[in-house]
């Protein structure tokens, strides 16, 4: 790639998250047949705002933070994509996450394209007042460019339906009437979609479901391992142990916890939401972080942040199924390795796309005001993600190629002849 076709404003490394994606897109390109020309597209996100976010704190000082709005591609239909308050959230960060998403939304066939937005912000580290001003001003600053029809953020990382109701609110006060559609994950009472909380882990367990189905593992007496305990990690352990599968390891920000016999989820999930973590759950033994990655299991779920299988780690898996419930949580180069290893990989963007699918129905219910019951959610996101995977799971029996690079296959097809259909304006 020439120096000059490199983005001035990011560096990304082999491992970084836009790396990662940069590597993931040039695997697609010998699928893309005529559509090729068309790649660096891909590698270019449309629009990338960057805002600062001053607010006065309780004490009466002014504190500063750095805000993002990344939108990657629009030529689907408007963006779609989370926004998340973490301390490290970087540009770089946010444009793959932006990317993931278009990525995403294409493969489940949606009418949007991807963005993502994030603000530098420790939020444990806020008051509620503060919490509140913080994602209201976020939302008068990036409001140049989001909109029922143009983009629509929705929670991610430590962010939520409270969340979702200020910035609804603040762009509503704005623009000078409720526009319930201009964010998704709502609380049901201002136009939240019953079934939203649980999508993205649902997600996760109906492709786990299909991909454990196709390779003949029986979801019964199964060993999970799940990274990450927050809404995805949680709702996928829960409709696994439901399942009749164990759940033998944990792992999240306060440790790591094994049981061998399986962890009653019931119990987990209440303790770890009651104390904002795993940590002193007594039905499980406390083990290194390091020793989860050698844990035994059938099925690992890293549902936590990206880059988490590095190659070191992809070499001590024992797990035959990898479900990506986190976006981008497996470098490159642990790719191969589990590929070689013959682990087959359930890649992030249709894994977790129950979220972003459910977030779709939700926005649909607003403009009708009409909503509809939780079974039927239910059903419509089981059909959509089973109708997705098995397109995919045929493309890459087509091609003899791992499913991330099928479902790129499918879905930079998607994108791509989008843009071609639309043309270069003016």
């Amino acid at each position: 790639m020439s120096h000059l076709s490199e983005l001035s404003y990011v560096h990304p490394s082999p491992t970084s998250p836009w790396g990662t994606y940069l590597s993931q897109v040039d695997r697609v390109v010998p699928y893309l047949g005529k559509l090729a020309r068309w790649t660096e597209t891909l590698k270019r996100p449309k629009r990338a705002l960057i805002v600062d976010v001053p607010i006065e704190m309780d004490n009466g000082t002014i504190a500063h933070y750095e805000g993002y709005r990344v939108q990657h591609n629009l030529s689907r239909g408007p963006g779609k994509g989370g926004v998340r308050f973490h301390p490290e959230v970087t540009l770089e960060e946010v444009m793959a996450l932006s990317a993931w998403m278009t990525v995403k939304c294409a493969a489940v066939n949606l009418p949007y394209g991807g963005a993502k937005g994030g603000i530098r912000v420790d939020p444990k580290k806020l008051s509620r007042n503060e919490l509140e001003k913080v994602t209201r001003r976020y939302t008068s600053e990036i409001g140049l460019i989001i909109g029922p029809h143009s983009d629509i953020p929705a929670p991610d990382v430590n962010t939520n339906g409270q969340i979702m109701a200020w910035m609804m609110d603040t762009y509503s006060m704005n623009v000078g009437a409720t526009a319930t559609g201009v964010v998704t994950g709502k609380p049901i009472h201002l136009g939240g979609s019953l079934g939203r909380v649980k999508a993205t882990g649902r997600g996760v367990f109906v492709t786990g479901r299909e991909a454990a189905r196709r390779m003949g593992l029986k979801l019964e007496g199964a060993r999970v391992a799940v990274q990450g305990f927050g809404n995805v990690g949680s709702v996928a352990a829960e409709l696994f142990a439901e399942a009749g599968a164990k759940v033998v390891a944990v792992q999240d920000h306060t440790g790591t916890l094994v049981n061998e016999n399986g962890f009653d989820m019931k119990a987990l999930i209440a303790f770890s939401q009651k104390e904002g973590g795993i940590a002193g759950f007594k039905d499980g033994e406390k083990v290194d972080n390091d020793a989860f990655w050698g844990v035994k299991c059938d099925i690992l779920i890293p549902a936590a942040l990206e880059g988490q299988i590095t190659a070191a780690r992809a070499r001590q898996l024992t797990a035959k199924l990898v479900l990506e419930g986190a976006n981008g949580p497996t470098v490159p180069e642990a790719d191969d390795i589990l590929a070689q290893r013959g682990v087959l990989v359930v890649p992030d963007v249709i894994c977790n796309a129950g979220g972003v699918t459910v977030s779709y129905f939700e926005w649909v219910q607003d403009f009708s005001s009409f909503f509809w019951t939780e079974d039927e959610i239910n059903q419509r996101l089981d059909r959509i993600m089973v109708g997705a995977f098995d397109h995919i799971w045929a493309k890459g029996e087509e091609h003899k190629i791992p499913l991330r690079t099928a479902t790129y296959a499918v879905a930079c097809e998607r994108i791509l002849i989008a843009r071609e259909e639309r043309g270069l304006y003016p």
